[in-house]
């Protein structure tokens, strides 16, 4: 099949199947004599796996880890457990940090009249780079927090 059917099968669009072949995470693929790729039902069913993997937010270099762990028949179950485990404990750090950025916009959406008046303390505390969680608690600044939450 071509890589417009491929896409199509597969759920992943044609641009990051060519990505994904450039950068090793699937196997550069048979070509015609008119340079077309063709791709097989195992390519497809591995870029099935790799886009569920994505979907679960692991990263390229996890997935490649994954793709080689499931081609390992020799493989033990319990590095795959760890790999899950561990990227569990970075979605877990993600949301807690989500929603305390979540809490810190709340508490200051609720101290803004939201009236004609140019005062509020969204803005205020923006600009002072000093932002608090309602709790009291010093919240992560907005730059650094975005900084944490990538992978």
């Amino acid at each position: 099949m071509n890589i417009g059917q491929a896409a199509e099968a597969s759920g992943v669009s044609a641009k990051m199947i060519r990505y994904y072949e450039s950068i090793g995470l699937i196997p550069k693929t048979v070509r015609t004599e008119a340079g077309y790729r063709v791709y097989s039902d195992n390519d497809v069913h591995t870029l099935r796996f790799i886009r569920r993997a994505r979907d679960l937010g692991f990263s390229v270099e996890q997935i490649a880890d994954l793709v080689s762990l499931w081609r390992d028949r020799e493989r033990a179950s319990m590095d795959v457990k760890r790999m899950a485990l561990a990227h569990v404990d970075v979605l877990e750090r993600k949301i807690a940090e989500l929603q305390e950025m979540a809490g810190t916009l709340k508490h200051l959406a609720n101290n803004c009249h939201g009236d004609g008046r140019p005062d509020c303390p969204i803005i205020e505390e923006l600009a002072s780079g000093e932002t608090r969680h309602a709790s009291s608690r010093a919240a992560p600044k907005f730059g650094l927090a975005k900084e944490r939450l990538r992978p």
